[in-house]
């Protein structure tokens, strides 16, 4: 078995030298909607030396964003999986987040479920290893996923997700994202009580409580917000809800409010904050661990980061 480290050096090397790495084998899918029978495309990508006869592999779930389908491809996340040895599955859930049936439906999640259980089917998927990733979207969709079906789920991973659209529609409601909410939830908060509870039900925050037996890993660039569409807030207020459905202590409003400005600091960092984690390969300004729940706001904006998302889970399996 490679090391971490080796494995870090492998990922950079890749990364560097070739522009676009494709898995051993990246197959098309078909798949249909359990609840209204809807073709949903996915991509399935086989790592190199997958046999299947052999040893189940890792599946990692790899999340688009919110304005991404299932033809956006993240050419790092396949990378680093691939040095692991894991399947990778795209799945679409309903495209982009502008229609009622995406943006968090009950068919989106629903779809992804579904193309889960469709590989397990026909793929030699290790059971006790299938993980979840995904950015801004994705990671929305990563924590609400998390939350409302945690059974799934061996550990997930969320970068720069969005945690409650109500209050990301107040930042945008003038822009394509406050449309596109507008268009999925049936109208702007506030316009009635059906349309209240289609934000509540489509937001992590409403459900993250369901997730405090799932390895989380939540984390955000410091800068978003300022130069990226999702503040740092929503990863925080994510982490202090799985925090508090356990009785343990979250972020405090002091500190979210102090590294929420721009250029923002901790007054009084924790110990567990001067963390230096050579996954990131970037400076960390908070984290913090509630149960099984750890959250980073790091050197960075929009972003994800393929190979700490990939370290993270590795390191995590359903027991026995």
């Amino acid at each position: 078995m490679m090391s971490s480290a080796l494995r870090r050096w492998v990922v950079l090397v890749w990364l560097w030298f070739v522009p676009v790495v494709s898995a051993a084998e990246r197959v098309t899918l078909s798949v249909a909607s359990s609840v209204d029978r809807a073709e949903q495309k996915c991509y399935l990508h086989l790592p190199q030396g997958y046999d299947s006869q052999g040893e189940p592999r890792p599946l990692l779930v790899h999340l688009h964003s919110w304005s991404g389908d299932v033809e956006q491809r993240n050419v790092p996340q396949e990378v680093a999986a691939e040095a692991h040895g894991w399947l990778v599955l795209t799945p679409n859930f309903r495209g982009r987040n502008d229609r009622p049936e995406a943006c968090g439906s009950q068919l989106a999640q629903q779809d992804i479920l579904d193309a889960v259980a469709w590989v397990q089917a026909r793929y030699r998927v290790d059971p006790r290893r299938i993980y979840l990733t995904g950015s801004s979207g994705g990671g929305h969709m990563t924590l609400l996923m998390a939350g409302r079906h945690p059974q799934v789920w061996a550990a997930a991973s969320a970068w720069v997700g969005i945690s409650d659209l109500a209050a990301w529609h107040e930042m945008h409601a003038k822009d394509r994202y406050g449309q596109n909410m507008r268009n999925a939830c049936g109208g702007a908060p506030g316009t009635n009580a059906k349309i209240d509870d289609e934000y509540r039900q489509r937001s992590p925050l409403t459900h993250l409580a369901g997730a405090v037996n799932v390895p989380l890993d939540i984390a955000a660039g410091i800068h978003d917000g300022h130069r990226g569409s999702v503040p740092i807030r929503h990863s925080l207020n994510a982490f202090n809800v799985v925090a508090a459905a356990q009785k343990l202590t979250g972020v405090s409003d002091a500190e979210i409010a102090e590294l929420s400005v721009p250029g923002g600091r901790l007054s009084r960092p924790q110990p567990t904050d001067y963390v230096i984690d050579p996954a990131y390969l970037r400076a960390i300004y908070l984290r913090r661990q509630a149960g099984k729940c750890r959250v980073t706001i790091f050197e960075g904006g929009h972003e994800g980061l393929a190979e700490a998302a990939v370290e993270f889970l590795s390191q995590h399996a359903k027991p026995e």
